[in-house]
């Protein structure tokens, strides 16, 4: 399966999850979520960290823990479960089987479902893991005057599979996925300082300006999100994204995985300054 098809168009984007999203609590959210509410998530539950997730049979969680390590600006771990565990510390009672908006479902490489739950199609040897998502500083960004254009226009943010080889991993390999923010130019140092404080959910961009320089041919059909309409002053910025080990679980092709779909993260608990390292 090519990893571009199930994108959103721009006829036709995913919406944000609801307009006054940024006012739920976590718990609210991720119950809202819980009953079928779908949706992108960015600026929802706002102040709270948001997270990416792939779950792997236990056979395979040293490649992908092997592979985050190696590659940490697209895969920062915030936490690994036990094998078959559906409850992580960083949202207490929730359920990552049902938490989400919606998921995708893989076998031997190939997207088979995109349901609102995985109640069905869990197994009690997968390993979780929540890897960091570039929603959680986007606050920071927006605090210190950087425009959102994805959630100005209620928009997933756009992403982008790139000519950038990941490290490879044991069987896991594939390349990096990037989320695109176009960025005043007169932001844009504000915009590289304030997200690399925050190295735990992607930290600073890999790339400012040409997109081609990353393989990426169209700004206007991205891979995976929505595009957006930028302003005459924008820069475009690229930041890692989480949705890299979908691009692995594509090129390497395991017999099962299940991840979160692009755009409709994880809502957790915990508080965003928290990753903050200064």
């Amino acid at each position: 399966m090519n990893p571009a098809e199930g994108r959103q168009t721009a006829d036709r984007p995913l919406r944000v999850i609801d307009e006054n999203a940024h006012t739920w609590s976590p718990e609210d959210a991720r119950a809202r979520l819980r009953k079928g509410l779908t949706g992108a998530t960015a600026g929802a539950a706002a102040g709270h960290t948001q997270a990416n997730l792939i779950s792997v049979p236990a056979d395979w969680a040293y490649d992908t823990l092997l592979f985050c390590q190696r590659n940490p600006k697209p895969c920062p771990v915030l936490d690994v479960t036990d094998a078959g565990s559906f409850t992580t510390v960083l949202a207490d009672g929730a359920d990552l089987r049902t938490d989400l908006p919606r998921y995708r479902v893989w076998q031997d490489g190939e997207l088979v479902d995109e349901p609102t739950d995985v109640l069905r199609y869990w197994r009690d040897d997968l390993v979780s893991f929540l890897i960091g998502c570039s929603f959680t500083f986007e606050w920071a960004l927006i605090e210190a005057g950087v425009p959102m254009r994805h959630i100005e226009q209620g928009r997933n943010v756009p992403m982008y599979v790139t000519g950038r080889q990941c490290r490879p991993a044991g069987r896991l390999h594939g390349p990096m996925v990037v989320s695109m923010r176009p960025v005043p130019e007169r932001h844009l140092a504000a915009a590289i300082r304030e997200s690399g404080l925050l190295p735990a959910v992607h930290g600073g961009p890999v790339h400012c300006g040409d997109p081609s320089a990353l393989g990426i041919e169209d700004l206007g059909r991205p891979d995976f999100g929505d595009a957006v309409d930028a302003e005459p002053d924008d820069i475009p910025v690229f930041w890692a994204c989480g949705v890299t080990p979908q691009a692995a679980v594509t090129a390497s092709r395991p017999p099962f995985a299940i991840t979160h779909a692009p755009g409709q993260m994880f809502i957790t608990d915990a508080r965003d300054e928290q990753y903050r390292v200064a």
